[in-house]
């Protein structure tokens, strides 16, 4: 691999210009307030208060234990995410928030359509029908929460996808491209298991390495010992990394030491050079696009910055964290732009709400003539320890050249 760029953004660097809002984005920031009580005060009152006619003490007990979730979750996640910074109350919220919304969901999706069905079917009576209902939600959310959270902590399976680029010349094709993102190291200690991605991304044999963000919640320091694992990744030509949107939740420029000092290329705003039989391959990264905004000195996602002094005849792999910047390298002529951040929606019907925000949510799409993304459902979860039909993922892109010899 050969630097061909600054390891940092120049002065003059434009700002990307700001993205007009939609209404549904703006009512989105009230989400926080009126969430909580949706969450908890739809399944207390639908599986509770709905002509179930359960026993006294059931009804109280049912009733005070969700009053204790709708209070509990957002003291705790105060507690948790806030300037405290507790990992047991960020566990205990996080957890909270999850199983919340996967009853939440399940109310409204299985319990209402279920209760109609069986009105019109004519099965038992009013109370029999309420308490079939109650029951079925409540197996179905613990069915869920259960396998989620297998999901969420095991190794990710890997995904494997033949990408072919026109400009990739001969001597690059079969170049395998490894992408891990969205670690999320964090309350729950996952020391364990990120030696475990390490070990499986050393089997796939790869090129190029590469982290797209999001390596943890909480500051390099905090967090060291679940990230050292990443020094132990092995790649043929090198190991990449972009900074994510959490890293500017927790002291950006840290992560961006801690990934040096690992051995891993931070590529804020720069490229190198991956030169093989003969062909060359620009791989480019940026800083997420929260870094204009976040108050870091020096950061910025500045594609120009990253792109300069490369050859415009080379395909250009990009590295940036959230797939809406994929419109700017579209416009910059970026062959291949690779992206978390979504995590696939993590926990359905969640899906819905980030295709608000961004222009994929998992797999490769097509944006303009000639830019390609590819958008992980991530590594690890963010959160909520469950992952509900949005499995994660370790990714290994084969690229392929039209040019290649039959």
């Amino acid at each position: 691999m050969t630097d061909t760029s600054d390891t940092r953004p120049a002065d003059g660097a434009a700002a990307q210009a700001p993205r007009p809002r939609s209404r549904v984005l703006r009512l989105m920031r009230y989400l926080p307030l009126i969430t909580p009580v949706l969450l908890w005060a739809v399944p207390c009152g639908m599986l509770l208060h709905t002509g179930q006619d359960w026993p006294l003490p059931v009804t109280l007990i049912g009733t005070v234990l969700f009053a204790l979730g709708l209070v509990g979750m957002p003291y705790a996640m105060m507690r948790g995410h806030g300037r405290r910074q507790e990992d047991r109350s960020a566990i205990i919220g996080d957890t909270l928030l999850g199983g919340s919304w996967v009853l939440f969901t399940w109310t409204v999706l299985l319990g209402v359509p279920l209760r109609i069905a069986l009105t019109v079917a004519g099965v038992g009576e009013g109370q029999d029908r309420a308490r079939i209902v109650t029951w079925a939600v409540l197996a179905v959310t613990a069915l869920l929460l259960a396998w989620g959270y297998a999901e969420a902590r095991r190794v990710p399976r890997v995904r494997r996808v033949e990408v072919q680029l026109p400009r990739l010349g001969a001597g690059l094709d079969g170049l395998r491209v490894a992408l891990i993102t969205d670690t999320h190291y964090g309350p729950l200690d996952r020391a364990r298991w990120s030696a475990r991605v390490c070990e499986k991304v050393n089997t796939l044999d790869a090129d190029l390495v590469c982290h797209t963000g999001d390596i943890a919640d909480g500051t390099a320091e905090r967090r060291r010992a679940q990230a050292a694992p990443l020094g132990t990744v092995r790649a043929t030509h090198a190991r990449v990394y972009v900074t994510g949107n959490h890293e500017y939740y927790s002291e950006a420029q840290g992560w961006v030491d801690l990934m040096d000092e690992l051995g891993w290329e931070p590529l804020r705003n720069r490229h190198l050079l991956l030169e093989r039989g003969g062909d060359t391959l620009v791989v480019a990264g940026v800083d997420d696009v929260t870094a204009e905004s976040s108050g870091v000195a020096g950061h910025g996602a500045h594609l120009a910055g990253a792109l300069r002094g490369a050859d415009a005849d080379h395909p250009v792999l990009l590295l940036a964290h959230q797939p809406k910047f994929v419109d700017e390298a579209a416009a910059g002529g970026v062959d291949l732009q690779l992206s978390g951040h979504t995590h696939g929606g993590q926990i359905w019907p969640f899906h819905y709400l980030v295709r608000l925000d961004q222009p994929a949510l998992a797999g490769l799409t097509r944006h303009g003539d000639r830019t390609l993304l590819y958008t992980s459902r991530g590594t690890g979860f963010w959160g909520p320890p469950f992952r509900v039909f949005a499995p994660s993922e370790i990714t290994l892109l084969v690229l392929r050249s039209p040019q290649r010899a039959a």
